[in-house]
């Protein structure tokens, strides 16, 4: 029996991780496509590529995961249940176009799993919830509208005496590589999430102990399962993100692009699992008031920023659903 939900779990986290993956495309690709510097199938290749790449060369989050978000071990069926939460929450918003944060969907999930099965708020170290999800999912959006803001306002002054459609040849070039940067960081960051889920039901079942770090399987299996997803690519997020906030420009597309990568790679390195979703989208805004503040679409941007407020509480409602649920077969 516990193998069998041990395989259930596995099974749940390579579903779950694919759906981040096409979930999440228009993090990395959105941009570019919205310009017309990459077609929609080039840019998702290298995308798929790049993630799976970004996969493998941390587990900083993935140990945050793993070990900073519940304390104890918990049951096979509780951690499938987290992720059911996950998964619905992540269908919803990808139906409704609507660019919601995988990352907190599943430790939301998690969080409303691990207090429901133990009745006790105290299962979850909400020190390590305040530092690494909490503090990040408001800070790294603000840090990615900053720097996206600035970022334009120093290219529009660099060159203010350029031809237009020569800054436009130039950053149809340079935005390869800033959507290259982006992808790379989003599989940095986003696979981790799964690969510590994996590994927190390993170090449960008593297959590996809870200081032998995250396998190399392990690590393979999320990279594979999320540059798969990734290829069958986000498109009515794309449109939201790429197309409907903003007008982009190649000029643009980099700033924003560069701004938002540069964020996703210091919060990876300092382990926090933050939404690439929330961070591209706040660059996109950042760049577009630095053109002119009524360049963004407002509208949709609330409608953005609403769903960072409501996945979090909404998930945890899911997460202890599921679990409760689960809980009759198989307690």
């Amino acid at each position: 029996m516990a193998t069998a939900m041990l395989a259930l779990v596995i099974v749940l986290s390579v579903i779950f991780d694919f759906i981040n993956g096409f979930h999440d495309t228009a993090n990395s690709i959105a941009t570019s496509v919205s310009t017309r510097v990459l077609t929609p199938r080039a840019a998702t290749l290298m995308s798929a590529s790049l993630n799976f790449a970004g996969a493998l060369v941390s587990v900083n989050v993935a140990n945050t995961i793993a070990t900073g978000i519940v304390l104890g071990p918990l049951k096979q069926y509780v951690i499938a249940a987290a992720l059911c939460g996950a998964i619905v929450w992540n269908l919803i918003t990808w139906y409704i176009a609507l660019p919601s944060s995988s990352s907190h969907a599943l430790i939301g999930s998690l969080v409303g799993a691990a207090v429901v099965v133990t009745g006790n708020i105290r299962i979850v170290n909400w020190t390590n919830i305040l530092d690494k999800v909490i503090l990040p999912l408001f800070s790294s959006p603000a840090i990615g509208f900053v720097i996206g803001y600035f970022v334009m306002k120093l290219l529009f002054f660099l060159l203010r005496r350029a031809k237009q459609r020569t800054v436009n040849q130039c950053f149809s070039k340079l935005q390869i590589f800033s959507a290259a940067l982006m992808a790379y960081s989003h599989g940095s960051n986003d696979a981790q999430k799964t690969m510590g889920i994996i590994t927190m039901a390993l170090v449960g079942g008593g297959f590996i102990g809870a200081k032998d770090g995250i396998p190399l399987l392990v690590k393979l299996v999320c990279a594979v399962a999320m540059a798969c997803g990734t290829s069958l690519g986000g498109w009515r997020i794309i449109k939201t993100v790429g197309m409907n906030m903003i007008k982009l420009q190649p000029i643009e597309g980099f700033a924003a692009e560069t701004s938002a990568a540069a964020v996703i790679q210091i919060m990876t390195a300092l382990g926090s699992p933050v939404s690439t979703t929330h961070v591209i989208s706040s660059a996109i805004m950042g760049v577009g008031s630095a053109k002119r503040f009524s360049a963004v679409n407002w509208s949709t941007a609330k409608s953005i920023v609403t769903a960072w407020f409501v996945t979090f509480p909404a998930t945890i409602l899911l997460g202890a659903g599921f679990t409760l649920i689960f809980k009759t077969f198989f307690s």
